[in-house]
């Protein structure tokens, strides 16, 4: 009798806990598509601002980017091309010597056209919120495109603006056709909803932090 009724209690309480989870991510997804709504435009209607913001992504062994990271970089350069952004701002992992996402970026974007002048690295975004973050407190942007995959633009552009950046978005969807990546992109989303707006509030500190750079300054004048 006494089993039954613990029994009962732990499915009472993981019933509770369950939605309390599923009301939590659905109003951090709310609050990010709030944030971002009106602020999503496509590559050729997008307003033009001194900088894009291009958020790293998987690098392969060799500095090639993954086809996510490129089309994001394919954007960017577009942007460039078209006279829409004036500069673009590369943001990725370089934690360790032997893995450098900004690098890459850099590699790939002069390779297609875009003077070294005019791209700036961002050795310390581990992540969206760190990645937006620094853009604001360490190269000064008050205005930027952000770009990433479709299914991560709102999020981005949500934390971008929650941080003091005016952002607008334009999201890839080249690399749709990869099902499964695509799929897990957006799966990750309802989770990563919830740690963004945990960021938010808490107001955290990126990892590294530093003094003022004047990459984007002299990039944009």
């Amino acid at each position: 009798m006494l089993k039954n009724l613990w029994i009962r209690r732990l499915v009472t309480t993981a019933a509770l806990g369950g939605i309390l989870a599923v009301a939590v991510t659905a109003g951090c997804l709310h609050w990010v598509r709030s944030e971002a709504a009106g602020h999503v435009y496509r590559v050729d209607t997008v307003p033009s601002a001194p900088v894009a913001l291009v958020l790293g992504a998987q690098v392969h062994p060799g500095g090639q980017p993954s086809a996510f990271l490129e089309a994001r970089l394919e954007i960017a350069r577009q942007l460039y091309a078209a006279g829409t952004v004036k500069a673009i701002l590369v943001s990725g992992d370089h934690a360790n010597w032997d893995y450098d996402e900004p690098g890459a970026m850099m590699v790939w974007l002069v390779s297609h056209g875009v003077p070294v002048s005019r791209v700036v690295l961002d050795h310390a975004g581990f992540d969206t919120y760190d990645s937006c973050a620094r853009a604001r407190r360490i190269f000064g942007v008050g205005r930027a495109i952000v770009v990433t995959q479709s299914f991560h633009i709102e999020r981005a552009v949500a934390l971008c603006r929650a941080l003091g950046v005016d952002a607008t978005g334009v999201g890839d969807e080249t690399v749709r056709s990869d099902r499964r990546l695509w799929l897990r992109g957006e799966i990750r989303e309802e989770f990563a909803a919830v740690k963004a707006a945990a960021d938010v509030l808490s107001r955290r500190d990126p990892i590294l932090l530093g003094r003022h750079e004047t990459g984007v300054d002299a990039a944009t004048s």
